[in-house]
């Protein structure tokens, strides 16, 4: 299977909902990305009475997920009704949530009184032009290339054991090693049970880490696995090794690399990091990027995000947002005190 086919597999498009039109004019903020850390900056951003423009392009990461777990209040909900109690509560204070793809975002000329202004693009063409942006792309799992992995993930396939953990407690559960990372990962899957095989799959284990595997009854299996196995009704049964051997399990945990979402975001020139876990946005203190104007947020930049972390960090940069528009709103009053009109920021 292919990269673009194990994406296409994993990804599971919310259905297309009522979008709002495209705000005319120059809005105060634009928001990329509809998931939890979008939604709650637009949210912190409609409430301050900014003008403040969702693009979702409706492919959450968590979408194959039944529930959120871990977030207090919602656990156990699923992610499409959080998804559509927030874009709800966007608009009930002014705020647009509209269905479309980004293909680029770029800086566009300045304000008559200086201020930043950018050009945000859908791929039908629509336009729209903003003060602010905050990216909260989210980020893509990239899941080994093993065949049948992709078509559990989110079900049988996890990656987060305070996710899906509680849910798979006392499985016989195999371990797919991507890395460094997975030796950790191993252990946290170890509490939730007592049968758990660690599938090296090509990746160095040292003697250190199978010695302390070996003291918690963790199986070591250094044979590559070469295809999941699924028994007559569909359900994951066991992976196949490249000896032919079928060892039984009925979950996979995999510590996949996670990349951020970037598409479309070049012409903003955002810094990326690397991180053991992965690639994202490099950001600062409540989501702020060396490129000015420019805020993330949520998976995007913090890589092991839950939801719950997400929203936060969401609501963090739409506030510093509103106080960076704040700064700028006086900044264009007291221009126009001078040159004989007050008047805030102009479009």
């Amino acid at each position: 299977m292919t990269d673009k086919e194990t994406q296409e597999a994993m990804a599971v498009a919310t259905p297309p909902y009522a979008s709002d039109a495209l705000a005319e004019g120059t809005v105060d903020a634009v928001v990329i990305g509809g998931g939890a850390a979008g939604l709650n900056g637009a949210l912190i951003l409609a409430r301050s009475r900014r003008s403040v423009v969702v693009i979702d392009s409706g492919s959450p990461r968590n979408a194959p997920a039944e529930a959120v777990h871990g977030f207090i209040v919602l656990d156990g909900t699923p992610p499409s009704e959080i998804l559509r109690r927030g874009r709800e509560q966007v608009r009930q204070y002014g705020g647009r949530v509209v269905f479309g793809e980004v293909v680029s975002a770029e800086s566009a000329a300045p304000s008559a009184d200086g201020d930043l202004r950018f050009t945000v693009t859908l791929a039908d063409g629509r336009r729209i032009t903003t003060r602010r942006i905050l990216v909260a792309t989210g980020l893509t799992d990239v899941l080994p290339q093993v065949p049948g992995l992709a078509e559990h993930w989110g079900h049988s396939v996890v990656h987060c054991p305070y996710c899906h953990g509680w849910e798979v407690r006392d499985e016989p559960i195999g371990i797919l090693a991507t890395g460094p990372a997975s030796i950790g990962h191993a252990f946290l899957f170890r509490q939730l049970t007592e049968d758990l095989t660690y599938f090296t799959h090509g990746t160095d284990l040292d003697e250190d880490s199978r010695a302390r595997f070996a003291a918690r009854g963790i199986r070591v299996i250094d044979t590559p696995v070469t295809e999941v196995v699924n028994d007559e009704d569909g359900a994951l049964a066991g992976v196949r090794l490249a000896d032919g051997q079928v060892v039984a399990r009925r979950v996979v945990a995999v510590a996949a690399p996670m990349q951020a979402r970037t598409q479309g975001l070049e012409g903003l020139g955002l810094p990326v990091r690397d991180l053991p876990t992965g690639r994202g946005f490099a950001s600062g203190m409540a989501g702020t990027t060396e490129v000015p104007g420019v805020w993330v947020a949520g998976n995007a930049t913090d890589l092991v995000a839950q939801v719950g972390t997400s929203a936060a960090a969401g609501a963090l940069a739409g506030a510093d947002i509103n106080r960076m528009l704040a700064i700028a709103d006086t900044d264009a009053a007291l221009q126009g005190i001078a040159g004989g009109s007050p008047q805030g920021a102009t479009g």
